[in-house]
């Protein structure tokens, strides 16, 4: 009876084994999640914008695009278009340093006749002794998607997406989206090119500014130099010193000279007492805003 008992149990246990180890298993596969971007890691050491991106500008129907995000899939390598926004590549491998980066900013518009030719997307992930940039071209799609992605030139990539929201042939073209005032500008510019007033250098130096001015383009950041004005540092008694005798003997210096020519000044400050004498007035430019190679009037 135990003999007939123990094989009873024995071959269910036989088949309870059977069913955990040679029924078919279901096997997942996940990109990692352990490379930059995972959320598994702190803040700061996630994907790091250098610059803000611009705000959102252009034909107004395609504001609708802001707050989305678009993926295509290309070998190993996963983008993601964010118009108005970013462009990200995430690599898809089980590696734990997966490499997730930056490919740009949203920065500005590309014009040409008239016509957004592509969003720019620059001051991405370090590349050398550049930066990562890319640029998105549109073209009529029946949905809203990347349709092809290429790096023409060491990081910098070109991504081309559909949509049906520049399908219309007017879609795309600058005018219609500027405002009143902007256009009657366009106009006189382009009145002044007609009759030769400006050069063609003249004209498309006028029309970027126009662009900038309506947020189009990116305005150029001006590097100013600034002058520093604290006092130099001293490293002990002995070179401050120096450097005061060195400046005290410059003041009698330049003292000996306004005495010489007779010219009074005050001994407090050492500025001379001579009064200001007046500028020639500037005859006012009546040539069109931002000449550059506007034909004088003679």
């Amino acid at each position: 009876m135990a003999s007939t008992f123990a094989i009873r149990h024995l071959s269910w246990l036989t088949l309870l084994v059977s069913l955990v180890y040679c029924g078919k298993m279901k096997i997942v596969e996940e990109p990692n999640t352990f490379g930059l971007n995972s959320h598994l890691l702190v803040q700061g050491s996630r994907l790091q914008a250098r610059v803000k991106p611009s705000p959102v500008s252009g034909p107004p129907h395609l504001f609708r695009l802001a707050g989305k995000c678009f993926s295509y899939i290309e070998s190993t390598y996963k983008y993601e278009f964010c118009p108005f926004h970013n462009v990200t590549q995430h690599e898809q491998s089980f590696r734990w340093n997966a490499y997730s980066g930056i490919l740009g900013i949203w920065q500005e518009w590309e014009i040409q006749n008239n016509t957004f030719t592509a969003m720019w997307f620059r001051e991405g992930d370090s590349c050398g002794s550049k930066n990562r940039q890319t640029k998105v071209l549109f073209t009529c799609g029946n949905s809203s998607k990347l349709a092809k992605v290429s790096e023409p030139q060491t990081c910098m990539y070109s991504l081309t997406f559909e949509t049906p929201l520049v399908c219309h042939t007017h879609s795309l073209l600058v005018y219609p989206v500027l405002s009143e005032k902007l256009q009657k500008e366009w106009d006189e510019i382009e009145q002044a090119r007609y009759e030769e007033l400006i050069t063609e250098q003249g004209y498309k130096k006028m029309l970027k500014d126009l662009f900038e001015e309506a947020g189009f383009l990116k305005k150029a950041q001006q590097q100013k130099q600034e002058v520093s004005t604290q006092a130099p540092t001293h490293q002990n008694l002995e070179q401050c010193t120096k450097d005061y005798e060195k400046q005290r003997a410059e003041i009698e210096r330049l003292r000996s000279l306004l005495t010489q020519h007779n010219i009074p000044y005050n001994t407090e400050t050492g500025r001379p007492n001579t009064p200001l004498t007046s500028q020639p007035s500037v005859v006012q430019d009546q040539h069109l805003r931002g000449d550059m190679g506007i034909v004088a009037d003679l």
